[in-house]
Order: structure tokens, then sequence, then C-alpha cells
């Protein structure tokens, strides 16, 4: 009987995970003893990454779009659909148009999605740079912005890209600095808890150098609303503060299904942290934004876990016992400006060390970004669909 592995989203972890499954399965899907089925409702893959980017003009929106079926291996099939239900007991998929998925082993990796309207407020008057649409208008928002106070907030955690608050901040001072604009635009971060990010290596890397630029500090600062009309924020802490332009990272959530299926009520799926097995299910695994471990919400780790499930799914479909596990290993770039990039390393033993930010780590990101298609191909040899 054909044993069907079957991947939700095809993102970052989706898609270097359909790509090693058609690599290191091959023999067995040649002969129909494995399907591998990747189901995502859009058909271009986005990197999420570049926004940042463009939203300083410095990319364009399609320099991080790509059609799905250019980045997946051909032995892997593709069902661009919704999934409205996942019904673990029967093993099954309810998509949308009332379509099912049968599966004997169901990968979830679906990400993250921001939730704005979780505060009051918010939606309508914060900027962001998490979609194409939201870092156009944050293009055009800092084009015009010539003068008064910028805010970024960061409203909720976890959220995609940890290093990103602080990036953007580091590279307003520049971009504002090489415009002659700076000494009229005041700058102010503000932080849930109390240092400007949640690891404190970081932390402590980050705030002299915001306090260098003169980039204003507010930390332990929990957003509850914001009043559009006089533009200022609220805090649960009772402080206020005004804004002139306010960029946000706006809280973020799972898929509604996670928590239907009865994966993870917190709309992340509860998983085994170095196994990456969902712990409300069999044969259940997720990855990426979409799996609750205790590593951030980031491309290298939605890479390295996948190579992870690869390698338990591949045992597994040959009957041997698993043995492969994630050890929390992240790595990611971090601007420190407009030219200049700082190198992150962790896992879940060991806590980031930073590299001396340089230009050619600044280029190193670049290159990286520019690559990245290779990481979603999963840098195999095999012949691509289109090919």
């Amino acid at each position: 009987m054909t044993q069907r592995i079957v991947i939700v989203g095809a993102g970052t972890g989706g898609s270097v995970l359909a790509n090693r499954l058609a690599d290191r399965l091959a023999p067995e899907i040649d002969a129909g003893d494995v399907e591998v089925t990747l189901v995502t409702e859009s058909e271009m893959h986005v990197y999420k990454p570049i926004w940042l980017y463009v939203a300083f003009g410095q990319r364009d929106p399609e320099d991080g779009v790509r059609p799905v079926a250019d980045l997946v291996d051909r032995r892997v099939s593709l069902r661009f659909s919704r999934v409205e239900a996942i019904d673990v007991a029967e093993k099954r998929l309810s998509l949308n148009g009332g379509d099912t998925l049968g599966y004997d082993y169901l990968v979830v990796a679906t990400g993250a999605r921001i939730v704005p309207d979780e505060v009051p407020g918010l939606a309508e008057t914060g900027h962001d740079f998490y979609s194409e649409e939201g870092a156009l208008a944050l293009r055009d928002a800092l084009a015009d912005f010539t003068g008064g106070h910028l805010v970024l907030s960061v409203v909720g955690t976890p959220h995609m890209c940890p290093a990103a608050p602080l990036e953007f901040v580091f590279m307003a001072d520049d971009w504002f600095r090489e415009r002659g604009l700076r000494d009229g635009i005041d700058i102010t971060y503000t932080y849930p808890i109390q240092r400007v990010h949640g690891k404190p290596t970081i932390a402590e890397w980050a705030a002299p150098r915001m306090e260098e630029r003169d980039i204003g500090i507010e930390t332990f600062f929990n957003v509850e609303s914001v009043d559009p009309e006089s533009k200022v924020l609220k805090s649960m802490e009772g402080e206020e503060l005004a804004y002139d332009l306010l960029v946000t990272i706006p809280p973020h959530d799972g898929v509604p299904m996670i928590r239907e299926a009865g994966l993870g009520d917190d709309g992340w799926v509860e998983v085994d942290k170095t196994t990456l097995d969902a712990t409300h299910a069999p044969d259940v695994f997720a990855l990426g934004d979409a799996a609750a471990v205790p590593a951030p919400k980031a491309g290298s780790a939605a890479h390295y876990q996948a190579s992870v499930v690869a390698d338990r799914l591949t045992s597994l479909v040959r009957g041997r016992t698993p043995t492969a596990t994630y050890d929390g290993k992240v790595v990611c770039f971090l601007e420190a400006g407009m030219d200049e990039a700082t190198f992150v390393s962790f896992d879940y033993a060991n806590e980031p060390r930073l590299r001396p930010e340089s230009r050619p780590v600044h280029w190193a990101k670049l290159a990286y970004n520019e690559s990245y298609w290779l990481t979603a191909r999963g840098l195999l040899k095999g012949v691509r669909r289109h090919e």
C-alpha cells in the first residue's frame, strides 16, 4: 500500500521539506510506494524578508516572489487549495470546494499570520512590513516623512524574524541621516519586556548602539490600544506615547484550524521540541513558524527543522526507528544600518553569539537574499518541474 505524506504550506519549511523528501525517497516515489503531496493555497512562494528592503526602496516586490511550481521537485504532487480542516482521528484533510485528502503522515507548515485587529485602533493607523501591501504603504509613508516622531512598536510576540524590529530602527536611522533629515526626526523603539530583545545577549549588543544613535527606548511597554485620531499609543502599564508615524510588529497567530483540530490552544502546533512530533496527534509533525518550539520564528529555523523532519519521515516509511533531532539551531543576519550587519547563531543549549558588524557581513546578507531560491529548492541536484 502506498504511504502518503502530506505537507500543508509551501513556505520555506514546506518547500525545503518537500524537496528533501523527493530526493531521499526517490526510489520509493518512483516505484509508487510513497506519495509526497504539497498543499498550498497560493501558487506563489514569497520570501518575506524582502519586504523590509522594499519599505526602504531598496528592492522591488517581484524580487521576493517565485512560482511554487518552479521551486518544487517534479516528484512532489502539488495541490493548490485551501485546507479548511484537519481530522487527526480519520487522518484526513478537508479542502475548499468539498474535496478531501487522506494522509498517513502529515506535516503542518502553515506559518504565521498577522492579526492587527486584536489591538483596538492598530489596523487603522499602524504600518508594518509583513506583506507586499504593507511594505509598499510603508515605503510611501517613509518617503513623505520629513520630520516628527517615528515610533517602532513591538506589539506582539512571538513574531516572524525576531531581529526585524531592531533592523528597522537601525536602517531608518541611517536612511534619514543619508537624506539630511535625522535632526528633525525622533525615533523611539518599544518592546514588551524590560530589555530591547528577548535574547539577553542580543539586547546587550543592541541597547548601547541605539543610545549612541539617539534612538529612544521604551521597554516593558505593552500596547493595549491605539488612538488613530490623537496619534497616541496606550499601554497596559498606563503609559501613553504620541507618534507622527507608527510602524508596528503586529500580533501574530497561527491558522484557526490548528486550534479546531486540537493541535494547539495558542494557535501553534504543540510539538516535542527535538523531534517535532505533534503532542496531541499521532503521525503529525509541525515545523517553521507553525510549530510551538522555544526557537525563533525564522527562516533558518524552518530550514533546519525541515531537514530533521525529512530524516524522521524517511526512517518511518522505511520501517526504521527515527533518530534525527532538532537542537534549536538558528543562524541569521541582523542589519546594523544601511551598509553594515552582524551575524548571529545559537541553539537550545547556547546563547546567541554576535560577530562584529561590518560591511562584508552586510554584503553576505544581500548575497544570501539573492541565493535564497536555492535554499527553498533544498539545494537539490535533481531535475526540477520545469526543467
